[in-house]
């Protein structure tokens, strides 16, 4: 027997500085948050998010996307040890993927460019903690 999936229903990120990544995020995506702690929360309400980890989460199409923020200040992130590779967020066409590039230049966000990577063309980018994002559409 296997497991028998429906889709992703969420990443969560473990990041550093909350504060750098939820904007960075927030200025790139502008995704609806789904989950976060209210800064005036009472106890009850703490306990009922106690998931959150004093992160947020966001409400993305097919699932939610989550920040973590309990990673220690000295830590960096490496696609090239155990865990996480990369990210990579889907787009409908190579048009989408050249005014993301124009956004991020925008923001003053370094990436790689659109390239094509084997039947799909792609855009390479970093979020505040070095963790790999990548940009996808179909080829064109």
């Amino acid at each position: 027997m296997t497991v028998s999936i429906t889709g992703v229903h969420h990443v969560r990120l473990t990041v550093r500085d909350l504060a750098a990544s939820r904007a960075f995020y927030d200025a790139v995506f502008g995704w609806d948050v789904a989950y976060e702690l209210p800064p005036d929360a009472d106890e009850a309400t703490r306990e009922q998010l106690w998931f959150l980890f004093g992160g947020v989460i966001y409400a993305i199409p097919g699932g939610l996307f989550g920040l973590r923020p309990v990673a220690p200040a000295d830590d960096a992130f490496s696609e090239d040890r155990v865990g996480l590779d990369h990210v990579s967020f889907a787009l409908a066409d190579r048009h989408d993927l050249e005014q993301a590039a124009a956004h991020l230049d925008g923001l003053g966000i370094e990436h790689g460019g659109v390239k094509d990577a084997g039947g799909i063309a792609i855009l390479e980018l970093r979020d505040p903690d070095g963790i790999a994002l990548e940009l996808s559409a179909p080829a064109e």
